[in-house]
């Protein structure tokens, strides 16, 4: 098998603020994932982190110490066979991050829940990133007990037990569950042998029309750079559908925001595909899976500071079409996941913001009716989105963003 591939999956990093999911992405790919200034600063990652890794085999390890990201085998100094290259995307575990984690859920194929064997199980954004997987429509999930180092054996087991209980019931209830040392590399071969079984490479048309997900965006360029240097704007994301090529022809939706006479409105992007990079690798053509740098020939105004995030970008004319207002099909929690005291959901009313995470976008959407289990929602940012998206639900409860539900586009 060639080892000059595009990574082929995106596996998620979720879980609980300071658990270790950074850490595990370094051991896993030898990448530090949080990367933005006040990240490093603060400790926690704010944006979406992305790294990629490529996992092996050696011929002669029995399993599980066969597995590896190594080329050359530490013990019989063989070359190690080539199995496939993933991307990880890290969530922010933290509760005013929400959003974020649920616009990154969109790029996900499977996810890693990382739990924290030194503390109490579940903590709250345990508990809602969980819920979050399963709203979102991830099915599977790999259990990781992080910071068994910091543990004696049978606060282990005690944490363990606690894992179980937790997810009883739940869609990851069959999960496995692989304790961890992310700091010192402990038991990542028998992670990634778990990884490799657990979640597989899913199925996508490459016949379809290119779609791109839009998860950040960005100037490439240094200050001070000469007119003649300077670069277009780069978009990243995933390719979820079909196949980019060099030259190709891009529209971006619902794109660039226009205030004029008093009224905002927005108007599609259009450029051409300049470079195309996936893996640290350059390509002349892409399919879906992983995660892809897009270089254009926008000006990078357009696209730094992650100006792009929550778009959707495509061949011109196939994209879905930008709604400014929609009608959507919920279905509410019972209780509102991130609450210590798991606070009761009460109805949605008229008039209620309610925060909506539909692909890779976040917007706020006013309730204008409701009929039954249906609502309509004017959207403060509209949408590029069809019918029988997935839709996550958060309402405002003591000041923080809290999940209640989810739905689809009618």
């Amino acid at each position: 098998m060639s080892e000059n591939k595009q990574p082929e999956c995106n596996i998620g990093l979720t879980g609980h603020v300071d658990h270790g999911k950074t850490t595990l992405v370094a051991a896993l790919s030898g990448v530090w994932a949080a990367r933005h200034s006040e990240e490093l600063k603060r400790g926690i990652t704010i944006k979406l982190g992305y790294a990629d890794t490529t996992f092996r085999k050696c011929p002669e390890c029995p399993p599980p110490e066969c597995y590896t990201t190594k080329e050359i085998c530490p013990i019989h100094n063989v070359k190690t066979i080539f199995l496939r290259k993933v991307s990880f995307v890290d969530a922010p575990g933290h509760e005013s991050l929400m959003a974020t984690m649920l616009s990154g859920a969109a790029l996900m194929d499977g996810a890693i829940l990382v739990i924290a064997a030194n503390e109490e199980c579940p903590q709250p954004q345990t508990r809602e990133h969980l819920v979050a997987l399963e709203i979102t429509g991830i099915k599977n999930i790999v259990i990781v007990q992080n910071k068994i180092d910091a543990v004696d054996k049978q606060k282990a087991l005690e944490n363990y037990k606690q894992i179980l209980s937790f997810i009883k019931g739940t869609i990851a209830e069959n999960a496995p569950i692989i304790p961890v040392s992310a700091l010192y590399g402990a038991n990542i071969d028998y992670l990634i042998q778990t990884l490799e079984e657990k979640i597989k490479t899913p199925y996508r048309d490459p016949t379809k029309p290119a779609r791109v997900y839009i998860a950040r965006s960005f100037d490439v360029n240094k200050p001070g750079a000469f007119p003649k240097d300077l670069k277009g704007g780069v978009i990243g994301g995933s390719l979820i559908q079909g196949r980019l090529r060099i030259g190709d022809e891009l529209e971006i939706r619902p794109g660039m925001k226009i205030e004029q006479g008093g009224k905002t409105y927005y108007e599609p992007i259009y450029t051409y595909v300049a470079s195309l990079m996936a893996g640290g690798q350059i390509f002349e053509e892409v399919g879906p899976g992983g995660l892809v740098g897009i270089g254009t020939y926008l000006d990078p105004s357009i696209t730094k500071a992650d100006s792009l995030v929550g778009n959707i970008a495509g061949k011109p004319g196939t994209l879905p079409p930008v709604q400014n207002e929609i009608t959507i099909e919920y279905f509410l929690l019972e209780r509102a996941v991130g609450t210590k005291d798991l606070q009761k959901v009460e109805q949605i009313k008229v008039r209620e913001n309610l925060m909506l995470v539909i692909g890779p976008a976040v917007t706020l959407g006013v309730v204008t009716s409701i009929r039954k289990n249906e609502a309509q929602l004017l959207l403060k940012r509209p949408l590029c989105a069809e019918p029988g998206m997935r839709i996550a639900i958060s309402r405002l409860i003591s000041n923080r963003w809290r999940l209640i539900g989810y739905g689809f586009i009618q």
